[in-house]
């Protein structure tokens, strides 16, 4: 059998980023200066008026949710709908994860931290759809203490599914020093941002670093299976018995938790394979 290996491509990535901090350090308005951002709302801050002049300046727009399902399906609308967007903002997150946590309490109880995984079954579905979204994506949070031996406190970490800076290229610490904004680099996979350095924390200056022309382009749409697709991977799999463990490795390959998040193209592919099965080919 052939080797599959190839020389890796150099791939230019939207932004994913985590900010988190204090309350009033200035999240909120650093991830809004981002291109044409599309803002999802979970705290109400966004209709007071320097938010609100912030973000008519770069052409943004709002969405004012506090249910976890209604932003999954925006999410999934700004993958599969040609729009005019660059940035998407959820500001913050982690209001949503703790009600997530608290709906998950009692549906499943919290013996052996059930909760959380029935909480993070759903966070795995919200990042796959971000990690696809051709969009800067930019997710705030709240912050909280980070501690070591003997509850010693070591610094500042951010306040959500403990999972979530996986997604994330860059995960910066916002502080205010003053008058002034600093960005700590807390994680990071971007070469310009080296780990535990800081910068004056502004939407030029991260523009400089990372890249106009890659946080300014046009997003793609994808398309994703239709409802014909999913009817027939589900009948094709029951007819041929197809291995749970199997078809599992096929959505993860495609970053999908279900059927109805692969792309149309990936979806197909499985078909084809499984028809030409039933064909003995």
């Amino acid at each position: 059998m052939a080797l599959k290996a190839k020389k890796p491509a150099m791939i230019e990535s939207r932004l994913k980023a985590l900010f988190y901090g204090n309350a009033g350090v200035g999240k909120t308005m650093a991830a809004i200066q981002f291109p044409k951002p599309y803002i999802i709302d979970t705290e109400g801050s966004t209709n007071k008026p320097q938010y609100v002049k912030a973000i008519d300046k770069v052409d943004g727009a709002v969405l004012m949710t506090v249910d976890f399902d209604e932003m999954v399906n925006e999410v999934r609308e700004l993958l599969t709908t040609k729009h005019e967007y660059k940035t998407l903002v959820i500001d913050s997150l982690t209001l949503l994860y703790n009600d997530l946590l608290e709906k998950a309490e009692r549906k499943v109880g919290t013996d052996f931290g059930r909760h959380y995984g029935e909480a993070n079954k759903r966070m795995k579905q919200l990042l796959n759809l971000l990690f696809r979204l051709d969009m800067n994506v930019i997710i705030t949070s709240h912050s909280k203490n980070e501690y070591g031996q003997n509850l010693a406190i070591l610094g500042q970490t951010f306040d959500c599914y403990k999972k979530l800076d996986y997604l994330f290229d860059l995960v910066f610490e916002i502080q205010k020093r003053g008058v002034h904004r600093v960005g700590l680099v807390k994680k990071s996979r971007i070469e310009s941002f080296p780990d535990g350095e800081s910068f004056p924390f502004s939407y030029e200056e991260i523009a400089k670093l990372y890249g106009r022309h890659i946080l300014e382009r046009e997003a793609v749409a994808q398309e994703l299976a239709t409802v014909e697709q999913v009817k027939e991977i589900t009948r094709l799999i029951d007819l041929l018995k197809v291995p749970e463990e199997t078809f599992q490795k096929w959505l993860d390959k495609a970053t999908s938790e279900s059927w109805q998040d692969m792309q149309k193209d990936s979806i197909q592919k499985c078909i084809d394979h499984l028809t030409s099965k039933i064909k003995g080919e």
